[in-house]
């Protein structure tokens, strides 16, 4: 970050809203798309943020922190994919029987765990996600996954306008460049939510039982 840019920003754009006393960990499409370096889709560093997530993951069901995640599905003939798909046709690959589509061995969920399953980039965007946190007492939302300057920002702003505290693991996100990957992360722990490191996040969860 540049000085002059971290100046401009300073006192006005830096505030933080840390963490609340109950979180859940929502863990954001990843898929094998994001992964596979035959995919169209291929990002290196969510191949990182994947291994990075793991211990996190595992951490949070050891104390029995809720961990929900999110998939990108379409059904066969696109119809409800909308003017994205039409953006971004190279998401049509997140069809069902698609190998792309589904989830990272590493971070996969287990049985018990919820998914909830979106045409677009937000969690939150025509899913119950928001009154299933609300239900589980939820304040505090810690977000995993990719895209940066896709969904993640996307569920980050929406995480706030719903009332939640939205955290963002640096290590745990990723982007298939680092320029918008960097640019947004900047921008949501300028506005919308806290961008921290796993370290901390980890500290956190481990003392929510003590």
């Amino acid at each position: 970050m540049s000085a002059d840019l971290q100046q401009n920003y300073e006192g006005v754009w830096d505030t933080r809203i840390g963490f609340g006393q109950k979180p859940a960990l929502v863990v954001i499409d990843f898929m094998k798309g994001y992964t596979d370096p035959e995919s169209p889709l291929f990002a290196p560093d969510v191949v990182k943020a994947v291994s990075a997530s793991a211990p996190l993951i595992e951490q949070a069901r050891s104390q029995d922190i809720p961990v929900i995640h999110t998939n990108i599905l379409y059904h066969s003939g696109f119809m409800d994919g909308g003017v994205w798909l039409k953006k971004a046709p190279v998401m049509k690959a997140m069809v069902k029987g698609n190998p792309y589509a589904e989830f990272c061995d590493a971070v996969a969920p287990l049985e018990s765990e919820l998914i909830f399953t979106k045409q677009y980039a937000s969690a939150f965007f025509g899913t119950s996600l928001s009154s299933t946190l609300t239900a589980l007492g939820v304040d505090t939302v810690v977000l995993l996954g990719c895209s940066t300057s896709g969904c993640i920002r996307a569920s980050a702003v929406d995480a706030m306008q719903y009332g939640f505290r939205p955290i963002v693991v640096r290590e745990c996100v990723g982007d298939r460049h680092s320029a918008p990957h960097e640019a947004n992360l900047f921008d949501i722990d300028s506005k919308y939510g806290d961008v921290v490191l796993r370290e901390e996040v980890m500290e956190y969860l481990s003392h929510l039982n003590a």
